[in-house]
């Protein structure tokens, strides 16, 4: 771990939690646990969402684009940090790489790798918590719902 990386620890963890009470409030309603969560580097919170493709019917609600969306317009993400609860799907990671939002702290990606190799591969600093919590709540789901779940991820 990058010296930065261990510095900033604590100020990652604490992102994450707010991306994981997304991923809550979405079980909650129904939805697929997946939250996050966009912050500038100095931590101050810009916008937080959650998969919301069941609860609206919508393909591209994901959980990182709900985030980015309620986020507003910002002139540069390139200092930007997106937190969130998976690895970003290949949609999510094309958003990231897009609008060159500069690190992703992910709170798993054994349940699902995502687009993490090509995100570091074009520059973004992607950091990996394997957070057991965040684990456990997507492994639930998948267990108990496969079809909307391998449905989320574009799988038959």
């Amino acid at each position: 771990m990058a010296t930065d990386t261990a510095k900033n620890l604590k100020k990652y963890e604490a992102m994450l939690q707010t991306a994981l009470a997304e991923a809550r409030a979405g079980l909650a309603e129904g939805g697929i646990p997946i939250g996050a969560a966009l912050f500038t580097r100095e931590g101050e919170l810009l916008g937080k969402g959650h998969n919301r493709r069941v609860q609206e019917g919508d393909p591209s609600a994901h959980g990182e684009t709900d985030a980015f969306r309620r986020a507003g317009r910002q002139r540069s993400y390139r200092d930007k940090i997106m937190a969130t609860t998976l690895a970003p799907c290949w949609y999510c990671s094309g958003l990231i790489r897009q609008f060159g939002i500069g690190t992703v702290i992910v709170g798993e990606s054994v349940n699902f790798q995502g687009g993490i190799a090509w995100l570091r591969k074009h520059g973004i600093e992607v950091i990996d918590l394997r957070s057991q919590e965040c684990m456990d709540l997507l492994a639930q789901y998948v267990k108990a719902h496969p079809e909307v779940w391998k449905e989320d991820i574009g799988e038959d």
